[in-house]
């Protein structure tokens, strides 16, 4: 349980008795009742992300790393990287900056060989079922309306040289002993956020031509089974993603659609998982603000939204950066995130976030290949979502957004009494 003063703390073991009615609100579990499998949970690596954790001394590293992405800990394993710079970069930059080169002659990925890399190979190193999505906040700028990387629109010409840019990214990061599971497009198609930081325009009309006539068949021309992510924006635009997949080539290579949590619904999900069943939902951002008061302490509030976005068929969570300092930064954008992990910039002390204690309990309790199961029951200010686990385990997370309460698990004529303290995360295994 994680409420009050405590951390993850182990409490005292619950017992299943035969049914009887107890006065408490009812959650019914029905294991035989499966919905999507679960890929896993993790958080972004960016620029930003590795500078900060490359800071720490070898040692703390090391432990946090542990703690992190080790299976017998934390076991974080889905995780996002970006394709060039982000807003959360120490500079801008991409891999083929100045005038246009269509042929790529000057691609090079040498920025990301002094700590991203380095990062990325440990990171696997610790946990080897490590996941990774590649995400792109921008062509290079000759590629763009406006030559920056800053805003504008890609260039409907330059979409066959952007794929092999792609293609170019995904083989060198392999040679360097780190393969891209999967990559979008580009992150959150839909805004080039006024200029003000790495970004790009996507119509429509160009993510379905990108995937189907040049990045998907790139990829198959060179053998990479990298999967492709549509959208890679928020609920809202969930119109777009059923317009993208009712194209044949489009669905001929996509995997399925990335979600970001900034606007609209976590139904949108739900919605488009029933009209294309064979295609993955995946939760690829949300984070912290750094300014909110409740910044260490809002674990209901992360672990309530994550029970909705996997009850809303989602495969995976990615929050958005892993650590940055106590100010948010390193930051070239105009937004004030805050990291998973804060890690100060003088003292290097490591503080946790609201969302890394929930996350917390999602990873430890949900296993890769777990199938989400049925759980119902409608209690004001709890929130459940239940897992069946590929070792023959079952779990349950509860989040008290309430007072103390209890609440009665039934489960084939068996019932367990649960006590929930107030503000708390409560994480529930049996076999």
């Amino acid at each position: 349980m994680t409420g009050g003063s405590k951390r993850y703390a182990a409490e005292a073991a619950l017992r299943w008795e035969p049914a009887k009615p107890s006065g408490a609100a009812v959650i019914q579990l029905d294991p035989a009742r499966r919905y999507q499998e679960i890929l896993g949970f993790g958080a972004a690596l960016t620029d930003s992300a590795c500078y900060t954790l490359n800071r720490l001394a070898a040692p703390a590293r090391e432990r946090l790393f542990r703690n992190l992405f080790h299976p017998s800990e934390m076991g974080l394993n889905t995780c996002r990287i970006c394709i060039g710079s982000s807003d959360y970069a120490a500079k801008p930059y991409s891999y083929d900056e100045g005038e246009p080169d269509p042929e790529l002659r000057r691609f090079s990925i040498d920025h990301d060989r002094e700590y991203i890399l380095p990062t990325l190979r440990f990171a696997r190193q610790v946990n080897p079922n490590l996941f990774l999505l590649a995400s792109p906040w921008s062509p290079p700028g000759w590629m763009k309306t406006g030559s920056s990387l800053f805003g504008g629109t890609i260039r409907r010409r330059y979409l066959p040289s952007y794929a092999q840019y792609l293609v170019k990214f995904l083989r060198a990061y392999a040679t360097e002993g780190v393969p891209v599971d999967a990559v979008t497009s580009q992150n959150e198609v839909d805004t080039d956020q006024d200029g003000r930081m790495p970004a790009c325009l996507w119509g429509q009309e160009y993510e379905i031509e990108f995937v189907a006539q040049h990045l998907g068949p790139a990829l198959a021309r060179n053998n990479l089974s990298t999967r492709i992510w549509l959208l890679d924006h928020n609920y809202n635009l969930w119109g777009r993603a059923l317009a993208e997949l009712e194209n044949a080539d489009v669905r001929k290579y996509a995997d399925g659609v990335a979600w970001h949590g900034y606007v609209g619904e976590a139904g949108a999900m739900a919605r488009i998982q029933e009209c294309f069943p064979d295609k993955g939902m995946y939760f690829t951002e949300d984070g912290p603000e750094i300014t909110d008061p409740a910044y260490a302490t809002d674990w209901v509030k992360w672990a309530a939204g994550f029970a909705n976005i996997l009850r809303n068929r989602a495969r995976c969570i990615i929050a958005w950066n892993f650590a940055l300092d106590e100010k948010g930064r390193p930051n070239i954008g105009p937004f004030s995130c805050g990291g998973l992990v804060t890690i100060n910039a003088q003292t290097q002390e490591i503080t946790h976030s609201g969302q890394y204690h929930a996350l917390n309990h999602y990873s430890r309790a949900a296993q890769r290949g777990a199938r989400r199961f049925e759980s119902a029951g409608d209690i004001k200010g709890v929130s459940h979502v239940g897992f069946s686990n590929p070792d023959g385990s079952s779990a349950l997370i509860l989040a008290n957004a309430g007072g103390e309460t209890k609440v009665q698990l039934a489960l084939n004529g068996l019932a367990a009494d649960v006590p929930l303290a107030p503000d708390s995360v409560t994480t529930l295994t049996w076999r």
